[in-house]
């Protein structure tokens, strides 16, 4: 089975990947920011190291020893800066391309970047919550960031639904393209569909979005 590295393993998200992927047979190694020693509810048989998302050496020294390199480190919404995160993907952009990375790279984004019928992105909105804009405006970038990466690169992004919270993973679910899937995902729905994809490829270097069906 394939090896799966997870930047973010410890937040909502990362750490329902991180649990779906070791549940399904995956060789799991998650990435921490604090001491591995000290991971609340760690998930048995995953591997805990640190390491950040802002330095670039070593995610790519990490991206060349894994299969699949997960990257589920959202944004800011304390009113800091987005800069850093934004900046953070530039470089792993440039640098995985120079280091010809052969690992397949996800990336979960937000659902600020998808758009309504009539293309306008979600973040535009009026009704759009203000404390989501920052984060929504760092992935709206991040996007373009990776949409514009070399063509050898094997990345794919999945957007949540407008709502995402805690929960378990319903049986079904549905899947969009730019617009959202529906309102509502659970962070085990998410999960579900995203190891979906890493088992099954079935949106190289594209955007999709998920919901709770």
């Amino acid at each position: 089975m394939s090896t799966v590295t997870v930047y973010g393993s410890t937040g909502m998200v990362g750490s329902a990947i991180t649990a779906e992927a070791a549940s399904r047979g995956f060789t799991v190694t998650g990435v921490t920011r604090g001491n591995p020693d000290h991971v609340k509810n760690p998930v048995p048989g995953v591997t805990y190291v640190t390491g950040d998302i802002a330095d670039t050496g070593d995610v790519v020294e990490k991206a060349r020893a894994t299969d699949i390199i997960v990257f589920s480190v959202p944004g800011p919404r304390d009113g800091s800066s987005v800069q850093p995160i934004i900046d953070a993907h530039s470089r792993i952009v440039a640098a995985f391309a120079g280091a010809k990375i052969t690992a397949r790279i996800f990336i979960v984004g937000g659902a600020g970047a998808t758009r309504t019928p009539d293309g306008t992105m979600l973040k535009d909105t009026p009704d759009f919550p203000a404390a989501y804009k920052a984060e929504a405006e760092s992935f709206a970038r991040i996007l373009e960031l990776w949409q514009g990466s070399a063509r050898d690169l094997d990345w794919t992004m999945l957007a949540p639904a407008p709502q995402i919270a805690p929960g378990e993973p319903t049986e079904s679910y549905n899947l969009g393209d730019d617009q959202p899937a529906g309102d509502f995902v659970t962070a085990g729905t998410f999960a579900r569909a995203a190891v979906d994809e890493l088992e099954k490829p079935a949106h190289r270097r594209a955007r999709f979005t998920v919901a709770n069906a």
